[in-house]
Parts: C-alpha cells; sequence; structure tokens
C-alpha cells in the first residue's frame, strides 16, 4: 500500500531511510563490501530495514510497499537461484552424509556447479533487494528525494577528494595503510575500475539537475562543480571503459534534455507559430545541451590534467598492452562463450562462474579468474538464456518507466530522472569492459539510482508547477510587442500572485 497524502512519517520510517542512506557509505568505505566481514555488516543493515519496516507498518497500522514493477525481476531472479539449487536426479547422499563423495554427487545432481556459492549469492541478491524495496517505498516525499540527491552527491565529492589526494600520497596503499597483493586500489576501492563506476552513478543526479537547469543558478553551479570533482576522480583511475561510460553518460543527458526543452517551447509557441523570437529561443533551448556536454568533457580533461598531471593521461591512453589491448578480456570472453554453449538455457549458477570457467580455460591456469569482466556474458554463463530474459525485462520496465518521469511537470524531479537514467546508461556501457556491478557498493548504488529515476508522483512538488510563469514572463520581456504573450503572461501572474496569498494566509 502506499502512504496517504499528507500522512506524516513514523519514527520507524525516519529511521530506515537513515540506515538506507548509512548503507550507501558504509558499503563504498568498506573497500566496496567485497569481503566476508564487510558482507556480513551489509547483510545486517538489510536485517534491520526489515525490522524497522515491520515497526513502520505497526505504527501505521499498515504495511507500505512500493508496486513498482522492477521488483518482479530481482524475485524471479531470486527464484531461478532456488531452483538452481535442487538436486535432481535421485538421492544426493546415499547414506553418506556429509562425506566428500556424497557432497560431489549433490553438487552434480543440482544445475549449479557451486551449490554454496549459489547460495552466498542469493543471500546477497537478497539483501540488495530489500534495500531497493525500502527505497521505492520511503523515498516517499519531494524532501526525501531531494535529502537522497544531497546524500549521493556530497559523499561522492568527498570518497572523490579522498581518492585523488590518496593518488598522489600513497598510490598504493588504501586509506594510506591498508596495502592489498595484485590489485589496482583507488581511494576505498581494491579496484580502481570499480571505483570509476561508482563515481559515475554518483555524479549523474547532480549532472541532470545542471542540464536540466532544475534548480536556482547558484546552487546549479555547486551542482556542477560536484559532477565536476567526481568526474576528474573518475579519469584519474585510469578506466578506458569509465572514461568511453562518462562520455555515453553526457551524450543521453544532452539528447534528452534538448528533446525536453525543444518539446516544451514549442508547446509554448503554439500560439503564436509565426514569431521569429519564439522559434530561437526553440533553437537556442535544443542546442544549449550539445553546447553545455561539450563544455563539461573540455573541463573535466583539463582538471584531469591539472590535478593528476601527465601521469593521469599516461594511466589512460599509455598502458595499452599492443599485443592484446584488452589486457586478456579476450581471452575471458572467449572462455565464458564456451561455459554458455556448454550450459545455454539455466547457466552454470548464480556465483559459480569461477568454477565454470576452470572446466573451459585454455591457459596455463596461474591465474583464478573470478569474473568474466563483461556483465553481460556473465548473466548468461551463471543463469542462461532464463536469466537474460529476467534482465532484458527489468531494464525494459526501467527505461519505459523512467522516460515518463522526465517529462513531468515538477522541474526538479525531472532533473533528478533524468540524471539517474543517463547513470544507468553509463552501467550499460562499462558492463560491457568491467564487472562494476558485481561489487556490492556499486550494485547498492545502482539500485538506489533506478529508484530515484522511477519514484512515482509522492516526491513531485506539485507547487513548482508554478515556474511556467516565470518562463511566460521572460518570453514577453524578449517580445513585448506581442499582446497575446502579455496577456497570456498577465494571467499568469495574477495566478501565481494569489496562490502565493493563499500560501501566506495559510501560514
Amino acid at each position: 500500500m502506499k502512504p496517504e497524502a499528507g500522512e506524516r512519517p513514523t519514527v520507524a520510517g525516519r529511521a530506515l531511510f537513515v540506515v538506507l542512506c548509512g548503507a550507501l557509505i558504509f558499503s563504498a568505505l568498506a573497500f566496496g563490501t567485497n569481503m566476508s566481514w564487510s558482507l556480513a555488516l551489509f547483510q545486517a543493515g538489510a536485517g534491520c530495514v526489515v525490522v524497522l519496516w515491520a515497526g513502520d507498518a505497526w505504527l501505521r497500522r499498515r504495511l507500505i510497499i512500493s508496486r513498482s514493477l522492477l521488483q518482479v525481476p530481482i524475485i524471479a531472479l531470486l527464484l531461478f537461484g532456488l531452483v538452481q539449487l535442487i538436486p535432481f536426479g535421485g538421492d544426493a547422499n546415499d547414506g553418506e552424509a556429509f562425506t566428500i563423495e556424497a557432497m560431489v554427487r549433490q553438487a552434480s545432481a543440482t544445475i549449479s556447479l557451486n551449490p554454496y556459492a549459489t547460495r552466498m549469492a542469493l543471500v546477497r541478491v537478497v539483501a540488495l533487494l530489500i534495500y531497493f524495496a525500502a527505497a521505492l517505498a520511503f523515498i516517499d516525499s519531494p524532501r526525501r528525494l531531494r535529502r537522497s540527491v544531497l546524500v549521493i552527491t556530497i559523499f561522492g565529492v568527498a570518497l572523490a577528494l579522498e581518492g585523488m589526494i590518496q593518488a598522489v600520497v600513497s598510490p598504493d596503499a588504501i586509506y594510506g595503510f591498508r596495502s592489498i597483493q595484485n590489485a589496482k586500489p583507488f581511494g576505498s576501492f581494491i579496484n580502481s575500475h570499480h571505483f570509476a563506476g561508482y563515481m559515475e552513478l554518483a555524479l549523474a543526479p547532480a549532472l541532470g539537475l545542471v542540464f536540466t537547469g532544475a534548480v536556482e543558478r547558484e546552487r546549479r553551479l555547486l551542482y556542477g562543480f560536484a559532477a565536476l570533482l567526481m568526474g576528474i576522480a573518475l579519469l584519474m583511475t585510469g578506466s578506458r571503459g569509465a572514461m568511453l561510460s562518462v562520455i555515453g553518460e553526457i551524450g543521453f543527458l544532452t539528447f534528452i534534455t534538448s528533446r525536453i526543452n525543444g518539446t516544451s517551447t514549442a508547446d509554448e509557441a503554439m500560439n503564436d507559430d509565426t514569431n521569429a523570437k519564439r522559434r530561437a529561443l526553440k533553437i537556442k533551448r535544443t542546442l544549449a545541451p550539445f553546447a553545455l556536454g561539450a563544455s563539461v568533457l573540455v573541463v573535466v580533461i583539463a582538471g584531469v590534467i591539472v590535478f593528476g598531471g601527465d601521469a593521469a593521461l599516461d594511466r589512460i591512453v599509455g598502458t595499452v598492452n599492443r599485443d592484446d589491448p584488452t589486457n586478456g578480456r579476450t581471452h575471458f570472453w572467449a572462455m565464458t562463450v564456451e561455459s554458455i554453449r556448454a550450459h545455454p538455457f539455466t547457466g552454470t549458477g548464480l556465483g559459480a562462474f569461477p568454477l565454470a570457467y576452470t572446466r573451459h580455460d585454455t591457459a596455463n591456469g596461474l591465474f583464478r579468474v573470478e569474473q568474466a569482466h563483461n556483465d553481460y556474458l556473465q548473466v548468461l554463463a551463471d543463469t542462461g538464456v532464463v536469466g537474460g530474459i529476467i534482465a532484458v525485462a527489468f531494464f525494459v520496465v526501467l527505461f519505459r518507466t523512467g522516460l515518463k518521469r522526465v517529462r513531468v511537470a515538477d522541474t526538479y524531479r525531472r532533473g533528478v530522472a533524468a540524471g539517474a537514467l543517463a547513470g544507468c546508461v553509463a552501467v550499460l556501457i562499462h558492463s560491457f569492459f568491467d564487472f562494476t556491478l558485481q561489487t556490492t557498493a556499486n550494485a547498492l548504488l545502482f539500485f538506489v539510482i533506478v529508484a530515484l529515476a522511477t519514484l512515482d508522483a509522492r516526491v513531485e512538488e506539485k507547487t513548482r508547477r508554478r515556474k511556467r510563469s516565470r518562463h511566460r514572463d521572460a518570453d514577453m520581456e524578449a517580445n513585448p510587442n506581442d499582446e497575446a504573450a502579455m496577456s497570456s503572461s498577465s494571467s499568469s501572474s495574477s495566478s501565481s500572485i494569489s496562490t502565493s496569498a493563499d500560501v501566506q494566509a495559510a501560514i
């Protein structure tokens, strides 16, 4: 059920929102939350969310649950993961409980090649689903929407600054003291590519507000500066996949913003098709995002040179292996394709990729490959065609719903939705080259960004519709001889004044 209009949040609901924001921060600071101790705390946090959710239901006398269809594919994935654990083929133990032979037979009787790894993967997915469902249900007002964006933006800036300082002071040690063998850390992340993936998601809401002009000019400068710092930190990681992703992110945001601006200007000009100044305004609003997008890219690259020097650019363009520009990825992908061919429909089991990969690896076997370095191939390897259909269904629902949200009347809501969708596009591009969503911190931030892109009308600020009158006033100043425009502006201004008077009277 949805909360009723004007209903005050409960103490439990407020605490749940704080836990959700805390999980975003903790998961990133705890080395991306891929270690056993950090995963245990992450799952304990999910349990805390469930308890607070129950407390909120008790105080309200009803349970608040989002009706978003985006939860259905994740539940379907969980159910399919359970099917992968069913021991088909008769008795698995044959009276030899807890023996090695019985365990081998049980594993061979299940779809999953590694039932233990599949169980652990399912626990992680359950925790992510709890956080995602909580975000959909409890980010339920314009105030909480703004606070969510502020938490992501402020923490993203702090994490970016920490990563940039660490890259100069102690590039091989996380927090200046935690060195990890055979790793390329950046910031609090063990893998610099995963840090870059986190940044491309964290800067998305701020970038959306800047491109759509959804906030005042002063705040637009602050959000733009925040996105700039995160973009510089992203490029300083040297991740070429992340660089392509952020270009795609800016390109998508540029395109969708130009469409929104062009459509809104065309609607305003319906009563005066011959007005040359209105046509010029339409062209200006349509082309402005393209100029802004190009400017952002130039400023970010210049910032990388200033803060990171030539070494930062060398990491981007000077580390390519001429014998294998993909740094081994082509071999990983080829072996993953062989695994998919061997188990095309049901896959090898969630989390079972490291074991399945060894069955097809034609290399010397000196390196343990735990990920396919391509999320699309790994989904097909782990879950087969069934999992591929589930993933496609999730992203179809995401973009169909998100594209509706970028056309709502509330400009702030529209800006957040546009930026969040752009962040999802960046993830889709980056997933071709890396496995950033396999990192728990990135997966959690991704689901929160998905929630921000698709939240319903509860988070829309109705009074912000009055901004249209200010646009009409600006058009009237551009064309003072247009009596129709003056009349329209006058009526809208008087409506705005009366609304303000009503508000003051209510206060």
